[in-house]
């Protein structure tokens, strides 16, 4: 039966942000080390506060498993002569693994028998193990930034006060800068700062909640939404919650308690979006609505001690919200006085990036881009695309956005609305920064869409076009997430852009600011879109062979290309599918090298060739009429009608024929075929039973 290891980090207040990543690579290195080591354990539990990493381990094992350790010698042949006496390869071996000659065992490989030496290793204790392992697991939690303090040569998140390090009834011995471990903990820094002793997990936390700390955060986590609800009430309304800021919040204490502030009702005329992000992105406040979902003049905050008077609490964090919404309402009133157009001309002045140009000249990039991608889809829609593409981006020299970056395309609607814009403009103006994270919210309007697409694919290509790339480690341009962004609006609109069409229009715009041969950016973009196409698809379930065969064939067209692989999901339950992609696979190899030839039916010998030939001829003229009309699973099914004379013709004829004029034709047979199934997919990629 093994014992309880308990270990806990007490630090400086750590940033909210470094927690919850620092509790998931806790858990994974202890997990690797003890794995490593060969010590068998039980359930692992990570756990977090602004002040202390906890890591408990149950039914850690007293000691580790044996390890046998085989090592193959020379043959037995050469170790032992005729009379089964050990030759000097065996007595040399031997006395290389530290045994003898008579403890050597013999194996049977594919190669005949070998003579070897097995070694037992014996487990060391846990306890001795343990310091080396827990020492390991504090000076490689990864942290975002970590520091030095003192003259210690350590770094950490924050600097450590103490290590509480207990294996059964048992301290284990760490020494980490100028900190030794003990069984002592601390409690809440300003409601019950005096150590305690612990005994084990279930004793750590009783007394850590007697000292004023939660510990576990999913509890802080439910306390903080119960309390943060019950004060609401108090006003009539209930708390507008994100994952994000309860997260936050969740880090940031380590005894939560709720009270409840007001700020004036005429502020509510401000955006909503104005409001919540001053309360939510600057003061961890929970905004507070009504049953409707529209604000209240209310907000939670949440402390980290008990009140001893919360009205007092109230009103400090009153002041504080009430300046932030005097500037912001201020802000609000002075950007109203100047149009959209004036800031949208003052981008002239605001640097995009140093070798790409200003703003406004990334404006008039993406411009000419969505006014081609208008002809594309609608060209109806081209007047409020240039009108909502031109004051896209006018927002950013607001003094709102200024103070409130993560307000931008939110004030560019809203002054929009307020000047008089036509209501989509003003959304598309909003939409064209979504989506803003991976399996975000998308733009709903077409305007808002194609500005979007634009904008993404004039930062895509343009960065690749003075070549900054991404590498496998670095993005800092979040060109992936562009790229993922115009993928996921394609599809969810369903519009058929040719990427390739769509590239070219974009080095045509871009013109002299490229440093790039503009078919070497043009062939690398395609890849790059192609690389995060295949990898979404194949994230969402769809196989990678299809999805593979499919994409081989172009990917110009993604919402086609889709269609095709659900296509090809549909058809591999079809009895012939699997046989026609091993005949298609030898008809690949066969003509790998082949290209260009004329079928010319004079030249036919037997009936095999001849049958699959007027097979083909018929079959050909349905599949283009269904893969002209985009109904590519009927096409699959045409195409399995060959099955049976493509069998006969492997059977019957033999295709690399002595003579030279028999070959050519019977190579420009297969190659006709091949071509008519690579208008949906190269099966060469199909993975098969054989």
């Amino acid at each position: 039966m093994g014992k309880e290891l308990l270990l806990e980090i007490g630090t400086e207040e750590i940033p909210a942000a470094f927690l919850p990543k620092a509790i998931k690579d806790m858990d994974e290195i202890i997990r690797k080390e003890l794995s490593g080591k060969r010590i068998e354990h039980g359930d692992i539990k990570a756990m977090a506060t602004p002040r202390r990493l906890c890591l408990c381990v149950a039914n850690l094992s007293s000691r580790q498993e044996d390890q046998i350790i085989e090592k193959t010698g020379p043959a037995k042949r050469v170790a032992f002569d005729e009379k089964g006496n050990p030759t000097k390869a065996a007595i040399g071996f031997a006395a290389g693994q530290g045994i003898d000659v008579s403890e050597l065992d013999t194996i049977t490989t594919e190669k005949g028998e070998y003579i070897c030496a097995r070694k037992k290793i014996i487990g060391e204790d846990t306890k001795v193990l343990l310091p080396g392992i827990l020492s390991k697991l504090i000076m490689t939690i990864p942290f975002k930034k970590s520091m030095r303090w003192s003259d210690l040569q350590i770094r950490f998140a924050r600097p450590i006060h103490w290590i509480l390090a207990i294996y059964g009834n048992e301290i284990i011995p760490l020494d980490i800068g100028n900190i030794k471990s003990g069984d002592k903990s601390y409690g809440h820094r300003f409601m019950a700062p005096k150590s305690f002793k612990v005994k084990n997990l279930k004793d750590y936390i009783t007394k850590c909640k007697k000292h004023f700390v939660i510990v576990d955060p999913e509890e802080r986590r439910k306390i903080i939404l119960d309390e943060a609800e019950k004060v609401a009430e108090t006003v009539n309304g209930k708390i507008f919650c994100t994952e994000d800021l309860l997260e936050t919040v969740t880090y940031l204490v380590e005894y939560p308690t709720a009270v409840c502030g007001s700020f004036e009702s005429e502020f509510l005329k401000l955006p909503k979006e104005v409001l919540t992000t001053s309360m939510i992105s600057h003061q961890k406040y929970f905004p507070v609505v009504n049953d409707a979902g529209n604000l209240l003049p209310y907000f939670i905050t949440i402390n980290n001690t008990v009140a001893r008077d919360p009205s007092i609490v109230a009103r400090g964090n009153e002041k504080v919200i009430r300046a932030r919404l005097s500037d912001a309402k201020f802000f609000f009133d002075e950007d109203q006085k100047t149009p959209l157009d004036h800031h949208f001309e003052k981008l002239h002045q605001v640097v995009f990036h140093t070798q790409l140009g200003t703003s406004y000249e990334k404006v008039m990039h993406f411009r000419k881009l969505a006014e081609y991608i208008s002809d594309q889809i609608n060209p109806a829609l081209k007047e409020r695309v240039d009108r909502a593409a031109v004051l896209a981006k006018a927002d950013l020299e607001t003094l709102m956005v200024y103070e409130f970056a993560e307000l931008q395309g939110i004030m560019g609607r809203e002054y929009a609305l307020i000047a008089g814009e036509h209501p989509v403009v003003a959304k598309a103006i909003y939409e064209h920064y979504l989506p803003t994270s991976a399996g975000g919210e998308l733009p709903e309007t077409d305007e808002g869409a194609i500005v979007s697409i634009a904008d993404k694919m004039d930062t895509v290509v343009g960065f690749f076009g003075v070549n900054l790339i991404p590498t496998g480690t670095a993005d800092p341009y979040a060109l992936r997430r562009q790229a993922i962004g115009i993928i996921n609006i394609i599809l969810n609109k369903k519009y058929s852009l040719n990427l390739e069409r769509l590239i070219d229009k974009s080095l045509s715009v871009l013109g002299n600011k490229l440093k790039r041969n503009p078919e070497e950016i043009k062939a690398d973009v395609l890849d790059f879109f192609k690389g995060r196409f295949e990898n979404q698809l194949i994230s969402q379930g769809h196989p990678y062979d299809v999805v593979d065969a499919v994409l081989e064939t172009g990917s110009s067209d993604m919402v086609q290309s889709l269609k095709k692989i659900e296509a090809m999901e549909a058809f591999k339950s079809h009895a012939d599918f699997e046989p026609l992609a091993i005949a298609f696979k030898r008809a690949g190899n066969i003509i790998k090298d082949f290209k260009n030839g004329a079928v010319d039916p004079t030249r036919f010998e037997s009936d095999e060739e001849r049958s699959l030939y007027h097979a083909y001829v018929r079959t050909k003229e349905n599949v283009l009429a269904h893969v002209d009309g985009q109904d590519y699973r009927s096409a699959l099914i045409e195409l399995a009608a060959l099955r049976k004379p493509v069998d006969d013709f492997f059977n019957g004829v033999l295709v690399m024929a002595k003579d030279e004029a028999i070959r050519f034709n019977r190579l420009s047979l297969l190659e006709e075929i091949s071509k008519m199934f690579h208008m949906i997919a190269d099966f060469s990629k199909i993975v098969t039973e054989s």
